[in-house]
């Protein structure tokens, strides 16, 4: 039997001969809004990390592999020498409420509230994962470690996962990340790199009846992003998939007075940037296509890419669990954060990412049980592996 929890995970009151719950769409629903209602904004982690090691610590053969720092790390208490270390990842925080459904709902086949799609359905799937693999009647070639942590909606300077590398040996052990980001049961592999900057422009202010006698700051920052606004998208492909390199002015601020002529312009400007750059070469790069003589570049953030590992033979043989689509990640995730410590990483997960950050956001129950079967077949848990192929060869 497994524990009830505080955040209202049902108790299981039996399983079947294999150990699955028989009412897998019910526990999967119910764990995802539980952990839905949870109020977890980035720095507000502290109550959903204390559930999730609460579940966690009621499974003997699971250990804390770390447990500081808005970080939950678990593992098996014995690895097992020729088996391949794979951990399910994921982030329990949200960005904030702001105009989204609080607390989260069930609504038919859905469930709808912040963090819904990215990324509480994936935490529930991992904690379901979890509570199989404690049953001694399932059989995997793998070992699985679960690695929960916080702050990932915020800047890379405050990541919970760089430290925690720092800090604990297990994690450059890992042969596999597998981190739940939404994807709508698809892999995606990589990740672009993210790179903030702010761009200063300086004029001289002067009554807008003699502009001659000033320098328009506003004018001078017109002909500065010109080049960006005119830039096309880049296209780069990675063994055979391609990712998209885009840089967008995303703020802008200037001017005190309609009858001023402006002596300053500020403008945020991003650029994602493909795999194949090192962050040092894409903020070279950004500098090349603001080369004003007015313009000034100040780098505020440069979270690098994640890189593409489709090779891996465990990557083929998840793909093979749910004959998956593969794709690029269009955006940046942490793999890029395990790519930095040499761990290979995938995202795969139940949500749907057009909905991640949205006021309606939702996830499908439909889509939850996707995540879950297919990782069951990828453990070897319903037949879909055995021990002759722990690596995932190519069939």
């Amino acid at each position: 039997m497994e524990p009830s929890t505080s955040i209202g995970c049902p108790r299981v009151v039996e399983t079947d001969r294999s150990g699955r719950r028989p009412d897998i769409v019910t526990r999967l629903a119910a764990r995802t809004l539980a952990l839905s209602t949870t109020h977890s904004v980035s720095r507000d982690e502290d109550a959903i990390l204390a559930s999730i090691s609460e579940q966690l610590r009621a499974h003997d053969s699971l250990e804390f592999l770390d447990q500081g720092d808005s970080v939950v790390f678990a593992g098996p208490r014995v690895r097992r020498v020729d088996a391949p270390f794979v951990v399910l990842a994921g982030h329990v925080d949200t960005v904030p409420i702001a105009g989204a459904r609080m607390p989260a709902e069930q609504e038919g086949e859905a469930i709808i509230g912040r963090g819904t799609s990215d990324m509480k359905a994936g935490l529930a799937v991992m904690l379901e994962i979890a509570s199989d693999m404690a049953h001694p009647s399932e059989v995997c070639d793998l070992d699985v470690g679960y690695l929960f942590f916080g702050r990932e909606e915020l800047p890379i300077n405050e990541s919970a996962l760089l430290p925690l590398f720092d800090r604990c040996p297990a994690a450059s052990t890992i042969e596999l990340a597998i981190v739940m980001e939404p994807t709508d049961n698809a892999i995606e592999v990589g990740c672009l790199g993210n790179l903030n900057a702010e761009v200063i422009v300086e004029g001289t202010a002067a009554h807008s009846a003699r502009p001659w006698l000033g320098e328009n700051a506003i004018h001078a920052a017109i002909e500065a992003l010109a080049p960006l606004a005119d830039l096309p998208d880049r296209d780069v492909t990675i063994d055979g998939l391609t990712f998209r390199e885009v840089v967008s002015v995303t703020m802008i601020e200037g001017g005190i007075a309609s009858n001023v002529v402006p002596d300053r312009v500020t403008a945020h400007v991003n650029y994602r940037y493909a795999p194949t750059h090192a962050p040092a070469e894409a903020e070279a790069r950004l500098r090349e296509l603001l080369g004003h003589r007015r313009a000034r570049v100040e780098i505020v953030g440069n979270a690098p890419p994640g890189s593409v590992n489709v090779a891996n033979p465990l990557v083929q043989r998840l793909r093979r669990a749910g004959d998956l689509r593969l794709g690029p990640k269009q955006a940046w995730t942490p793999v890029a954060e395990f790519a930095t410590v040499n761990v290979d990483a995938v995202n795969f997960g139940p949500g749907d990412p057009q909905y991640a950050h949205r006021d309606d956001e939702r996830v499908e129950v439909a889509a939850i049980v996707r995540s879950y079967e297919v990782l069951r077949g990828f453990l070897g848990l319903d037949g879909g592996s055995d021990g002759s192929r722990a690596a995932g060869g190519d069939e």
